[in-house]
């Protein structure tokens, strides 16, 4: 190839320019085969993986969300079931007492009754053996004395005595 004088002093050769675009072209598709292309596969790969954490990344939130809203209505339902039971157990509770109370009253009345009927009968008791003390006591009177045949003061002064004495032992 021929060169031409440049007024600058440098000579161009355009053989050794063509060899030189020559040798960049090969090296040009040598970097393409060898880095670009490797390059840019890693980067694909790299895109493809990325975006697929981003979309698995959404799924799961929305999984999450979702769950999330199942366990609120759950804690809902647990919240108005526990809610539920503490009013039944409170009115059960409140029925119990009631009918403590009503059982209560009901054996205080019997003991009352019982008491009533109980102090009834120790009184007629007591009204009949005082009666029978003092009908034996006006027997007793009477044959001591017609026994004494006394006079109206010493008859008035053994029944006091028989009295106190009859007072005395009980």
């Amino acid at each position: 190839m021929s060169q031409l004088p440049l007024e600058l002093g440098l000579s161009f050769n355009g053989g050794d320019i063509l060899f030189q675009l020559l040798a960049m072209l090969v090296l040009l598709a040598l970097l393409k085969k060898f880095a670009l292309g490797p390059l840019l596969n890693i980067m694909k790969q790299r895109e493809d993986h990325i975006a697929g954490e981003i979309t698995s990344a959404e799924e799961r939130n929305k999984e999450a969300q979702k769950l999330i809203e199942e366990q609120r209505v759950l804690l809902k339902e647990a919240k108005q079931e526990s809610q539920s039971l503490i009013e039944n157990a409170k009115k059960l509770g409140e029925k119990q007492k009631e009918d403590i109370i009503q059982a209560a009253r009901a054996e205080s009345e019997r003991l009352k009754e019982a008491a009533r009927t109980e102090i009834v009968k120790e009184k007629e008791q007591a009204v009949s053996a005082l009666r029978e003390q003092v009908a034996s006591l006006s027997v007793l009177i009477a044959s001591k004395v017609i026994e004494k045949e006394l006079d109206e003061q010493a008859q008035e002064q053994l029944i006091q005595d028989y009295l106190k004495e009859v007072g005395e032992s009980r």
